[in-house]
């Protein structure tokens, strides 16, 4: 599985946290990796939790960063969709070495183009450029 399918189930496994409580999430990777219509063989399996994970951990620190650099928005207003292609993006740019920060911004983009809604694109590039120029 290329890195673009690779962050698209990071993205659907991630997005399961704002429904149901920490103590589920477990249970819920599990079933995720495991039983999802399409079971991800083990190798991939094994990235997309360990990388759910590193984000789930920071989840605190990245949704900070996001409010300190949104006007008129916060985490808790934000769509659902948009807000866990922020945190996958911030998370990326922040901490993954191999991603480029204009790669973990393109593809936030281009996810929120498939499962956003009609301006959530924008949105997320507008948010992802501003914590880009001041570095985080």
């Amino acid at each position: 599985m290329g890195r673009h399918e690779l962050r698209e189930q990071i993205f659907k496994l991630l997005f399961r946290v704002e429904f149901y409580p920490p103590d589920e999430m477990p249970e819920q990777v599990s079933l995720f990796v495991e039983d999802g219509e399409n079971p991800l063989r083990e190798k991939d399996a094994d990235y997309v939790r360990e990388k759910f994970q590193e984000i789930q951990e920071r989840l605190p620190e990245l949704d900070r960063l996001i409010n300190e650099n949104t006007e008129g928005w916060n985490t808790v207003r934000m769509g659902k969709v948009e807000l866990t292609l922020l945190r996958i993006a911030v998370y990326e740019s922040l901490y993954d070495e191999d991603i480029p920060v204009s790669v973990a911004i393109n593809e936030a983009v281009e996810l929120a183009k498939i499962y956003g809604q009609e301006n959530a694109a924008s949105f997320v590039n507008a948010i992802l450029a501003k914590i880009a120029k001041l570095g985080g």
